[in-house]
């Protein structure tokens, strides 16, 4: 049997859903959730990857901060700006684009982003939080899947699954 799945319509359902909940979060008198994006160097993919999150934000009522820096940045100039965003309590996530130039130790980087701020869920404490099925960030590649799979009503237990 094959079924075709909408990623696009189910997308769109989810953004409607999340700005529905931001703007109750607004109206409450609370600040709308804000999401930081750092994008090393001018990779195609990741230029539209991240391009298409900060547009989401916007769609949604999120605030949103993208730090451009060049492909020759220092390891050490990155961990400055994750440092920074880690003390800034006015952003409550943060995503590093990958991957990074090959100069740039990209577990040093992902370890260096405080867990309760890693919305891609990459951090080793959010990974063991995962597989211990504690509540934490999921990365999106996943999570959309698994989201996908429950509004189509797609049950997966006991089935051998592959995604392409």
């Amino acid at each position: 049997m094959t079924m075709l799945l909408d990623g696009k319509k189910i997308s769109e359902e989810v953004i409607s859903e999340l700005t529905v909940e931001v703007s109750a979060m607004i109206a409450e008198g609370n600040r709308p959730p804000h999401l930081a994006a750092i994008l090393v160097g001018n990779d195609g993919a990741s230029e539209t990857y991240v391009a298409s999150k900060v547009k989401a934000c916007e769609k949604i009522g999120l605030g949103s901060t993208l730090v451009r820096l060049p492909a020759d940045v220092s390891e050490s100039r990155i961990l400055e700006e994750i440092d920074a965003i880690n003390k800034n309590d006015e952003i409550d996530g943060l995503i590093v684009q990958l991957p990074l130039p090959k100069h740039i130790d990209e577990q040093k980087i992902t370890e260096s982003v405080l867990p309760e701020k890693d919305v891609d869920g990459f951090h080793p404490v959010n990974v063991g939080k995962l597989v211990l099925g504690l509540p934490t960030f999921i990365s999106a590649t996943p999570k959309g899947i698994m989201e996908l799979l429950k509004r189509y009503n797609i049950e997966t237990s006991g089935k051998h699954c592959v995604v392409l």
